[in-house]
């Protein structure tokens, strides 16, 4: 075999000893003095016993530009697709409760459309001040539905950018003269195209300092020049915020639609605590749920003016996937049910006033209507009117407190019987203290 190589050798480059020859035949010098190589010169690479021969390895140095030639060559890999992103109406109508809120802001909206569809047609145009106040206790939505409120807007074409730009007393007035002004300008350029949201804003109106007041001006001014550039949202408690723009003739002129935010009943607190286990892939148990139930009523009854509404019952969630939290982690080999199980041991050890188990429950809510009735008992410093609202608002609590003890998930079938006798031991106490309350306004009468 090697002597039929070395035949195809010799003809391809010749034996003869002539260079000019050999370089017509295509035959190549080595660099050693300019000679030929002949075949004697190749020798076989040998390989010592018990090593494998090195591969060789060819490299390539590839440039930035040859890099992005073969990527454009190459066929673009498909995208993820991605969920299809949702109108501001659709985002509106999945909010839990807010029914009220939700017909202002159709109705609105509906508003502003038709008086755009007539401005582009140049036909008269009723000026509508697009400027709201939001009033109602945290928690309620109103950071939402604002947000909301900027993508409607941009969607129908009132507003250019549809950002929502949030801040605060502490975001706009300065602690030096001048540097209010400067300072809320900067906030307001922020919002230009969208919707400036200040929470709670009557902070802004306080007796003996005039930095709030500067701030005030400002926004006033900004909302003359720039008319339909931009939309002004404030929030706050609803008395506070009846008081802030009542303060002032200017806020009064610009401010003349307020949309109340009330605090959500029991059963919508409920919706919101499993929409969160939902959105964070936590499931409970038959006994975890009721319990969560029974704490969200006993919440949603004891609650203040001050009452955080959604806010509380994310604290109660965070609480909950804390205990959670550290009663799996001491656990081994864990699955992925475990970690998204949320079960009755983890609402053990959490705040003294939520802490009550199931044979305290009717003590619970039964101290709950008691401080109700002894708070409508003192009605006798309102108006009637008002005092009879508070007494049907009550009625409406104890019938709401049944229907969630008569769950069968809450109570076992011997509690709801006590249950049952708590609460009609309580309707009979309002109605005869309801009674003499009536006698003693008619006797009041009569003596006049």
């Amino acid at each position: 075999m090697i002597d039929g190589l070395k035949t195809m050798y010799d003809d391809f480059y010749g034996t003869g000893g002539d260079d000019s020859a050999k370089n017509d035949a295509g035959g190549k010098s080595s660099s050693k003095g300019g000679k030929p190589v002949t075949f004697e010169d190749i020798k076989p690479v040998t390989v010592e016993e018990g090593k494998s021969a090195e591969p060789v390895i060819e490299t390539e140095i590839v440039t930035e530009n040859d890099l992005q030639k073969r990527t454009a060559t190459q066929p673009d890999a498909e995208p993820e697709p991605k969920e299809p992103e949702k109108s501001g109406m659709e985002e509106l109508e999945e909010l839990i409760g807010l029914k009220s809120v939700k017909h202002d802001v159709e109705e609105l909206i509906g508003l502003a459309k038709v008086r755009k569809m007539r401005q582009e047609k140049d036909m008269k145009a009723v000026p509508v001040s697009l400027h709201l106040v939001f009033s109602g206790n945290p928690g309620t939505g109103k950071t939402t539905v604002a947000r909301i409120l900027a993508k409607l807007y941009k969607e129908i074409g009132i507003l250019d950018g549809g950002q929502l730009v949030e801040t605060d007393r502490s975001g706009l007035v300065a602690g030096y003269v001048g540097q209010t002004a400067i300072k809320t300008q900067k906030k307001i350029e922020e919002a230009m195209g969208g919707v400036l949201f200040i929470d709670e804003a009557y902070t802004l109106n306080q007796e003996g300092e005039n930095y709030g007041q500067e701030a005030i001006d400002t926004i006033l001014k900004a909302m003359e020049d720039h008319r339909d550039k931009f939309v002004v949202i404030v929030a706050g408690y609803t008395q506070l915020m009846h008081d802030f723009i009542n303060s002032n003739p200017g806020l009064r002129s610009r401010f003349n639609k307020f949309f109340e935010f009330p605090d959500y009943t029991a059963d919508e607190l409920q919706q919101i605590f499993m929409m969160q286990c939902k959105k964070y892939q936590y499931e409970l148990t038959e006994d975890a749920e009721a319990e969560a139930r029974k704490r969200i009523i006993k919440m949603e009854a004891e609650k203040d003016k001050n009452f955080a509404n959604a806010r509380a019952v994310r604290n109660l969630f965070e609480k909950i996937i804390t205990n959670q939290a550290s009663r799996v982690s001491n656990l081994e080999n864990v699955d992925e049910k475990t970690l998204s199980l949320i079960t009755i041991e983890d609402f053990a050890d959490l705040d003294e006033d939520d802490d009550y188990s199931d044979n305290k429950t009717k003590d619970a809510f039964d101290k709950a209507v008691e401080e109700k009735l002894s708070k409508t008992q003192g009605a006798g410093k309102l108006d009637a009117q008002k005092a009879k609202k508070d007494k049907q608002s009550l009625g409406d609590k104890i019938d709401e407190l049944l229907e969630g003890l008569q769950d069968p998930e809450v109570r076992e079938a011997e509690k709801q019987k006590q249950a049952y006798k708590g609460v009609k031991k309580l309707k009979d106490s309002k109605k005869a203290k309801d009674s003499k309350e009536s006698n003693a306004s008619n006797d009041s009468s009569d003596s006049k």
